[in-house]
């Protein structure tokens, strides 16, 4: 935002936006230092101009695509993970300006924000434990699709999102017990997006018309329809069919209420296709087997648009 300068500017300014304020500070995870947080609550506020359909205490998809990319802009500052060279001149250029009060050295990037020293040999082994690296591919599209499997869930995202779906899970049941119980006829979004409010987060729902989906359920033929994805937290959580928007997101929420039927819900980095391609998804799960494969995935908030387009 405009009148967002610096470390100490951003508190003035927070200070004087107080809704503001408790809107950004529900971004920020788990596992993060104050120091780590501050400077990634800048990168938000610094490029919220950029999505210009970014409303604070609205979701959408640009919101999502804005955490994400301050989450590798994070990664690469203080773990020092790299990403396809897209993505690291895109998260350079959002992060301009941004002081880091004595940020690590690392020497495991070739063109580091922060860092300067060249890289060796050496150094690129010791990234792996931050980064899959892209093996060997037989042509340029599957090398393509290789580097951007690097900008999938970093592998610390489930423990980071776990703490808030303990809690998530421990509102639903309650509002599942007076409701008197999971059933057909409860208002599922509702509970849903309620008892994720009382988390102090939101819903984010993408609608797809039917005709465009690519891989769906044998047997299902009709191409009247819309589909409706869920996710919190970037997190996927159900996926739904019907006749119109709203019907969709109503399915979609009951399968999403499913997985609170268990004794616990624990978040999983799994496979997942996106766009004809496989990808590594966050998915929230219960203790129940699967028989069966997720859903296509509607959207995919871990990769640049510019790899999605790659990809595609």
């Amino acid at each position: 935002m405009s009148g967002v300068r610096c470390g100490d500017d951003v508190s003035d300014y927070l200070r004087q936006n107080p809704q503001l304020a408790q809107w950004v500070e529900s971004f920020r995870g788990y596992c993060e230092s104050n120091k780590q947080w501050s400077a990634r609550r800048e990168f938000i506020l610094r490029n919220m101009e950029a999505f210009p359909t970014v409303k604070p205490g609205t979701s959408s998809s640009s919101l999502d695509k804005l955490l994400s990319l301050s989450m590798v802009w994070a990664n690469h500052v203080f773990l020092g993970c790299s990403y396809p060279q897209a993505v690291m001149d895109k998260i350079k250029k959002m992060g301009e300006g941004i002081a880091v009060q004595d940020p690590p050295v690392h020497k495991t990037t070739k063109d580091g924000i922060m860092s300067r020293g060249k890289r060796s040999a050496t150094d690129e082994g010791d990234a792996d434990s931050c980064v899959k690296r892209a093996k060997a591919a037989p042509n340029e599209l599957n090398a393509a699709w290789n580097m951007t499997q690097k900008s999938g869930p970093p592998p610390q995202a489930p423990a980071e999102h776990q703490p808030f779906f303990n809690r998530l899970y421990k509102a639903v049941a309650w509002k599942l017990v007076s409701a008197g119980g999971f059933g057909p006829n409860l208002d599922h979004f509702e509970i849903l997006r309620s008892c994720v409010e009382s988390c102090k987060q939101t819903l984010t729902c993408v609608f797809v018309p039917l005709k465009d989906i690519a891989g769906l359920p044998a047997g299902r033929t009709q191409k009247d329809g819309h589909v409706c994805e869920i996710r919190c937290q970037m997190v996927y959580m159900g996926t739904g069919y019907g006749r119109d928007e709203s019907a969709a997101k109503a399915m979609a929420s009951k399968e999403a209420l499913k997985v609170f039927q268990g004794r616990k819900v624990t978040v999983k980095i799994c496979r997942r296709r996106y766009k004809g391609r496989d990808v590594e998804d966050l998915v929230l799960l219960d203790e129940l087997p699967r028989s069966q494969g997720f859903p296509p995935a509607l959207s995919y908030p871990f990769q640049d648009e510019q790899l999605e387009h790659t990809s595609s």
